[in-house]
């Protein structure tokens, strides 16, 4: 492969940032992780799983109305 790929540390975390040649990024904290993904084209999708576990979005609670 002669296609550039990048992986850059992003300062104050633990986590990297890595950029295929296709233009796709992903970021983890794992750097075999992220390798593996970036050598991985073009089956490469979607990022990495992370080892923070996913947190779906919860709507906020609905408020009420105070009783006259």
């Amino acid at each position: 492969m002669s296609a550039v790929l990048r992986v850059h540390w992003l300062p104050g975390t633990d986590r990297l940032l890595g950029r295929c040649h296709c233009g796709a990024e992903a970021a983890a904290e794992d750097p075999v992780e992220l390798w593996a993904w970036l050598l991985a084209h073009p089956d490469h999708p979607h990022p990495p799983r992370t080892s923070a576990p996913a947190v779906p979005a919860v709507p906020p609670a609905p408020e009420e109305d105070p009783a006259p």
